[in-house]
């Protein structure tokens, strides 16, 4: 994409949040915050070295130390319920720093300049069903260059599962979006393996075949009957008469990076504010694209241990600015995009992470019902709100 190239037909509309509107941009305008934006990137890449090569190497020691620590003490006292309890946790926190701020991170190759085979974001598969493979592609690829069109993006449409958006025909298996959420929040890690075998055109639309998904899902049933192996057949035999308790703590210990990793996620994709793409983007400039990374992202605030155990996917729109850029290096470059929206009149979405777990579930909530309910429903509401008004303004 040539960031200094605006097609001169385009026009760069109001952006809707929640209400909130941000200012239209001129074309030259949208160039411009183009190059500022560029201008953060460039300045960071610069910085890069010795400190964030320490960081990623502490990182990956973290999680072979908590993990060594975590499975020693599920299978040398695991039937002691404090230190079960202990183990569990600290294998769930091992497995989500692995995923997110190791594997994750080192898939988009933000380490490759390390020339580290272990590091790098070809070969790296990491601890969880979904293949480094179909990730680098449902991810890396689809996620990141298309994010948020709808369409294009299998994210935003709810992983095929989910209502997000009016885009999206109401259909009554939407009726239960919100508990939906809840269910692909348990078993997250084998929603994403399956994700890039579009399963709802099988269970719903009838546009691909049982036999085409086995095909298609050849690597995936390999790393599958490895990840659950190990999980809940390898390590539990190992640990002879600690079974139960290794396996019930392994199985509890995905359960709890399962559901962290997706509040994670939703909070970065699925917020209120979080806006559907709609337009033609073949033509698009990289400025573009840059405000299109800002309409479809949101960020959460937090300290330093909310933002390592993101992976720092607290700072999703910078992630999504800035996708090969160390992680470790969002949080500085936050307040410059922060700033620069703020020139230019464009919401930058972020709140309390409680704030917008709520606002997730809140659209998944308004998009389970068919769109002339929801309307009906906002005209009672505004209706009896003008009502009250009216009536303690008489009264006043």
């Amino acid at each position: 994409m040539n960031m200094m190239t605006v097609n001169p037909t385009k026009t760069i509309p109001p952006i809707k949040f929640g209400g909130n509107t941000s200012r239209a941009l001129t074309l030259e305008e949208v160039q411009e915050f183009g190059r500022k934006i560029e201008a953060i990137r460039t300045e960071t890449m610069a910085k890069i070295g010795k400190e964030d090569s320490d960081y990623i190497y502490k990182v990956r020691n973290f999680v072979r130390y908590t993990e060594i620590a975590s499975r020693g003490m599920l299978m040398f006292g695991g039937w002691i319920p404090p230190v079960w309890l202990l183990g569990t946790v600290m294998l769930g926190v091992s497995k989500i720093v692995e995923n997110m701020e190791l594997g994750h991170n080192v898939m988009h190759g933000q380490f490759d300049w390390l020339n580290d085979p272990t590091l790098n974001g070809a070969t790296y598969d990491w601890d969880t069903v979904c293949t480094g493979e179909d990730w680098k592609y449902t991810h890396n690829y689809k996620h990141h260059t298309y994010t948020n069109v709808y369409g294009m993006d299998h994210d935003i449409s709810g992983y095929g599962v989910m209502r997000m958006s009016r885009e999206q025909k109401w259909e009554p298996r939407f009726l239960f979006n919100v508990p939906t959420g809840f269910v692909l929040s348990t078993g997250f890690e084998w929603l994403l393996a399956l994700q890039r075998l579009e399963m709802e055109k099988v269970l719903f639309d009838g546009t691909k075949t049982w036999k085409e998904v086995y095909v298609e899902s050849k690597n995936l049933r390999k790393k599958m009957v490895r990840q659950f192996g190990k999980d809940y057949v390898l390590f539990p035999l190992i640990a002879g008469p600690m079974f139960l308790p290794v396996l019930a703590g392994n199985f509890v210990a995905n359960l709890i990076r399962n559901y962290w990793a997706s509040t994670v996620i939703y909070c970065g994709h699925f917020t209120e504010d979080s806006e559907i793409i709609t337009d033609n983007i073949d033509n698009e400039t990289k400025a573009e694209w840059y405000l299109r990374q800002i309409r479809g992202s949101a960020n959460f605030t937090g300290g330093k241990i909310m933002h390592f155990l993101s992976g720092n996917l607290s700072h999703q729109i910078e992630h999504h600015l800035f996708p090969d850029v160390p992680a470790n290096r969002y949080q500085e470059m936050a307040p410059k995009v922060r700033a620069v929206c703020a020139e230019f009149g464009q919401q930058y979405n972020t709140a309390p992470f409680g704030s917008q777990i709520v606002s997730v579930y809140k659209r998944l909530a308004i998009h389970s019902l068919p769109d002339n309910v929801v309307d009906r429903l906002a005209a009672i509401k505004h209706s009896f709100v003008d009502a009250v008004k009216s009536i303690f303004g008489k009264a006043a």
